[in-house]
């Protein structure tokens, strides 16, 4: 199972959440599979997913879902220590962790080498990880959901990317529409 097979798995389950999804591909897929005013896709700050969803979900009271990659994550090391150390049990990030960069042509990370995302978010003090297999990813998540406390899951599958359009929808559209969401 490739990242763009749980994307369309877990659609159904985050459409009526606040979602912050990572650079590139990832934002192309979701908006390819179930496009949301709900929906906020990144366009070009790798790595600020989990800490753009986190400040929002610490903002506000609805439940924020941050789907970020492996490769974001490591480049926003800091975001891990911040997120243990601010909890919002409204917040929920999902790790989508194919051991590659998937956006870049598929190089791979460090999280597919030795170094365990799951094993880190621990040692950082996050207190509720999660690490699954892609096929159960929904499963996790709608548990998450359900149990009202902040979640980190790293969802672990295959590298591998579709053929996909780029957004062309303006971000300033994107931010609008998202603001309403956010708001209403």
């Amino acid at each position: 199972m490739i990242r763009s097979e749980i994307l369309r798995d877990i659609a159904p389950v985050i459409s009526e959440h606040l979602v912050v999804c990572n650079i590139g591909l990832p934002s192309q897929e979701l908006h390819s599979i179930d496009d949301q005013p709900s929906n906020f896709y990144m366009l070009g700050t790798m790595g600020l997913s989990s800490s753009i969803g986190l400040g929002l979900a610490l903002a506000q009271d609805k439940k924020v879902i941050s789907i970020d990659g492996d490769g974001s994550v490591l480049t926003n090391f800091g975001t891990l220590p911040t997120i243990a150390n601010n909890v919002a049990d409204n917040f929920i990030l999902l790790i989508i962790d194919n051991g590659s960069y998937g956006s870049t042509g598929d190089q791979p990370t460090y999280a597919g080498k030795k170094t365990s995302l799951t094993d880190v978010a621990r040692a950082c003090g996050c207190e509720n990880v999660i690490e699954c297999q892609a096929e159960e990813t929904r499963e996790v998540l709608e548990g998450a959901l359900a149990s009202n406390r902040m979640t980190i899951i790293v969802s672990k599958c295959e590298s591998g990317n579709i053929k996909i359009p780029v957004i062309t929808m303006d971000p300033v559209e994107i931010r609008s529409r998202f603001m309403k969401a956010v708001q209403s």
